[in-house]
């Protein structure tokens, strides 16, 4: 079930514009929940999800359907994201001015390395992927732009979760329940700490297979912003990891990652 706020908001806050408007709020949390979804959601399956009134529920998505945000195809009460909500995601790579210098960063460190580079940055208690470039001779057919993962659980988020306090870090995650997408995925408070303290000392993240089976990834911080809010990476098949070859990419990422930043800031983008 989705949380419908932090706090109920007074009687009248919604009038004086206080507080969330509710129907607004609803809105939004319907295409969050059909985005997250890996297929289409019938009338039943997001009254599920958000514990919205069945008669509410469909008017929203009638009216989100008439604006394209939401889509229906053939008229069956299936939902699925519509186009607008694909041109509003774009609009934000479009006006997003570290990208193309990003975009072009992890091209250079996926030339270097021959392993699938990515860019991202922290919207907690996850990770949005701005950016991908993929390696040669990879067989992936879609891109990961727009998805969220876990911070907890790539080395993305650990890269940047490592910048802050400990303190800071309980306090991002707190609520959150550490989703563990594999069965190796650190979940614990005193292990993922341990985690961070040894990214750290080393200046570049590790995890391997908690993320997505078969792979282990390495990333560092771009530290243009602080504390970091965006950070690189290379995604290594499982079967090529050695404690060598981790080296040398853990050196390439927090390089191209410290080239990235003097970038950005030379730009004066913030």
């Amino acid at each position: 079930m989705v949380d419908h706020g932090a706090s109920p908001a007074a009687p009248d806050s919604e009038e004086s514009g206080r507080g969330l408007v509710k129907s607004a709020e609803r809105a939004v949390l319907i295409l969050e929940a059909l985005a997250a979804s890996d297929g289409r959601l019938s009338l039943a399956q997001l009254q599920e999800v958000t514990g919205y009134p069945r008669s509410s529920l469909y008017a929203l998505l009638r009216t989100l359907s008439a604006l394209k945000w939401v889509e229906s195809p053939g008229g069956e009460l299936a939902f699925g994201i519509g186009p607008r909500a694909l041109l509003c995601g774009t609009s934000y790579l479009d006006r997003d001015p570290a990208l193309p210098l990003a975009t072009r960063q992890i091209e250079q460190l996926r030339s270097d390395i021959g392993y699938t580079t990515h860019y991202a940055r922290l919207d907690p208690p996850n990770v949005i992927y701005l950016a991908t470039r993929e390696a040669t001779d990879s067989h992936r057919l879609t891109s990961r732009v727009g998805r969220q993962l876990p911070a907890h659980a790539t080395a993305l988020g650990r890269a940047l979760l490592a910048e802050l306090t400990p303190r800071e870090v309980d306090r991002l995650l707190a609520g959150d329940g550490r989703e563990q997408p594999t069965g190796s995925t650190v979940t614990g408070w005193d292990e993922l700490h341990a985690e961070l303290d040894e990214t750290r000392k080393r200046g570049w993240a590790l995890e391997r297979e908690q993320n997505t089976p078969g792979l282990c990834c390495v990333a560092a911080p771009v530290t243009y912003r602080i504390p970091a809010t965006d950070a690189i990476s290379v995604s290594i098949p499982i079967a090529h990891v050695t404690d060598s070859e981790l080296e040398m990419v853990g050196e390439a990422v927090a390089r191209h990652a410290a080239a990235l930043a003097g970038t950005l800031r030379r730009e004066g983008i913030r």
